[in-house]
């Protein structure tokens, strides 16, 4: 049983069933982002693990990413490749056909999305909230993505189009930050409509799996989309997932590939924060900054309590398999 309908199930469902495995699907209702920037890295691992060389063929692209992070840094183009796709389009390309959820009783549960067993915490380490407006572009010229690190947040501007694009504001709403940026603003013309607002702290399940479950994808964690690799990481969690399924079926010891599943998710969410960290401690700087930077050494923390400094992987993943190390 697969509890979601986002990248993560999608991977989960497609590679059990390709395992041979009965596979039913439980969806989850939300609310799906308007756009999403697929590196090329990520979309090289979208298209090796679902056996699609030919998917975003035509997708809008990006070739560049102009910065602008420090508060006295002039605007710096960086070469940037990468694709412009909507949520929605890469799930109806992903999903595969899977059985309606039942009643019967299922071998295994895997938790892609929320709500989480009751034996699962959650612990975000933030309090910053993501904005989402569609909005008309200025020259239409296409091509760039810009990012801007203002007072109390950070602006990231998207075209999807030669005269339209979307822009995603984190600490405030646009109108906000907005009026202090040097940058993005002059990009823009105005709101085209549409969008909405969602977390955008990282956030962690303090138990990622037990007895008959895991949880992968946006149930295990969330990450901040200042990074943008939450598409990859939901892929390899659930690649991850999937072999410790097969693996325990196979006979292998359950506690140990628990411990492993663990280790190797909440290592990954730790990097992830020092990523940030080093983010936000260069940016625009000030109180926000301050106490963003302060909540991702706190989440540093939690996660060397939870696995010590350098924690000891048993297994490694062979292809889509688990095996054990010497």
């Amino acid at each position: 049983m697969i509890c979601g309908d986002g990248v993560a199930a999608s991977c989960c469902a497609h590679l059990m069933g390709q395992a041979g495995w009965k596979v039913a699907l439980k969806r989850s209702e939300r609310p799906r982002l308007p756009v999403i920037l697929l590196s090329d890295a990520a979309l090289g691992l979208v298209r090796d693990v679902f056996g699609r060389p030919d998917l975003f063929r035509s997708s809008p692209r990006i070739r560049q990413r102009v910065v602008v992070w420090d508060r006295d840094q002039q605007p710096l183009p960086l070469e940037h490749q990468a694709i412009v796709v909507s949520e929605q389009e890469l799930l109806e390309n992903l999903l595969p056909s899977t059985e309606a959820a039942s009643s019967e009783a299922s071998a295994w549960t895997i938790y892609a999305s929320r709500p989480l067993p009751a034996e699962a915490t959650e612990h975000s380490f933030g309090s910053r909230t993501a904005h989402t407006v569609q909005v008309y572009l200025k020259d239409g010229e296409g091509g760039s993505c810009w990012i801007e690190s203002v007072q109390d947040g950070w602006l990231f501007l998207i075209p999807d189009s030669r005269q339209s694009g979307w822009l995603l504001s984190v600490g405030a709403p646009p109108d906000a930050l907005l009026g202090h940026s040097r940058v993005i603003a002059e990009q823009m013309t105005g709101y085209l409509g549409g969008g909405g607002k969602f977390p955008a702290s990282p956030r962690i399940a303090s138990q990622l799996c037990g007895p008959g479950w895991l949880a992968c994808g946006t149930a295990a964690m969330a990450f901040d989309p200042i990074c943008g690799d939450g598409t990859a990481y939901a892929i390899r969690e659930a690649i991850l997932a999937c072999a410790v399924i097969r693996a325990a079926a196979a006979g292998a010891d359950v506690e140990k590939l628990f411990r492993h599943y663990e280790s190797r998710l909440t290592a990954g969410f730790r990097r992830h924060l020092a990523l940030c960290r080093q983010f936000y401690s260069s940016g625009h700087g000030g109180p926000w900054w301050d106490c963003e930077v302060a909540e991702l050494e706190d989440g540093m923390h939690w996660c060397a309590g939870r696995i010590g400094s350098q924690p000891e992987f048993r297994y490694q993943l062979k292809g889509f398999d688990l095996e054990a190390r010497n």
